[in-house]
């Protein structure tokens, strides 16, 4: 074990895996989720998420290569909501979506693993045997402005792109068609993005707070982006508000 892990905690237990396996499921995967997984390589997973038709957020998830099969880094929570809805859309296809064993794990620094593909200030994430629990995560990814989650996303409340996808790598505008994809790409080409999710001072809750937390003084909240007052604005979201323009 590398010197900066010894000791260390490092298993996020509100993290669960779904390995999908069969013919074609990364076929089937390609025409349902947001990014791309045609194109997915071992150690270099991509954030994505599972949509409404009107392009708003069910669940969001992690996507890994594992050989042939694919396994989704989800909620332990909603991992098997998200298992029953997949399965809606297999049909008679041969692919089994099942939970499998194993953990997910992060540290804030050093060489295990690899970074988190929406930011790299996120850390460094890896799948492996359960361990200790990690301390830290909730209120490191809050800090950097990054939300996920269906208590911070909500389920069907908000648009993919309301919850910072383009700018935190989980969304392929290029790869064809998925559930959602029309709206979602005509808010892209047209630079419609009038809300956003946002980290703010914990503040009195009101209609536009999806989750607080109390013993970080932080919440989130969905804002419009004339009135993101006094939101977290970190680098990335900085740079997205000034220039806002599709690729």
């Amino acid at each position: 074990m590398r010197a900066y892990l010894r000791g260390m905690a490092t298993c996020l237990t509100d993290r669960a895996l779904i390995r999908l396996a069969g013919e074609d499921v990364r076929g089937f995967l390609q025409g349902l989720v947001t990014n791309d997984v045609a194109t997915l390589k071992a150690e270099a997973p991509r954030w994505a998420a599972l949509l409404t038709p009107q392009g708003k957020a069910l669940f969001d998830f992690l996507i890994w290569a594992d050989g042939d099969a694919v396994l989704l880094d989800c909620e332990a929570a909603e991992a098997e909501a998200l298992a029953k809805r997949l399965a809606l859309y297999r049909l008679r296809r041969p692919i089994t979506i099942e939970p499998t064993g194993g953990a997910v794990h992060w540290a804030a620094e050093g060489t295990e693993g690899v970074p988190d593909p929406r930011l790299a200030q996120l850390g460094r994430r890896w799948l492996g045997a359960p361990g200790a629990v990690a301390a830290g995560w909730t209120e490191h990814r809050l800090r950097l402005g990054v939300t996920e989650g269906v208590a911070e996303l909500g389920s069907g409340e908000t648009l993919w792109l309301e919850c910072n996808a383009a700018e935190l790598g989980g969304v392929s505008f290029t790869k064809g068609c998925y559930v959602g994809q029309e709206n979602t790409a005509r808010m892209h080409y047209r630079s419609t993005v009038n809300r956003r999710l946002v980290v703010a001072p914990l503040g009195e809750a009101g209609k536009r707070t999806r989750a607080t937390y109390p013993e970080f003084g932080l919440m989130v909240e969905h804002r419009r982006v004339e009135d993101l007052g006094d939101a977290l604005r970190p680098a990335w979201l900085e740079l997205a508000l000034a220039e806002p323009a599709a690729e």
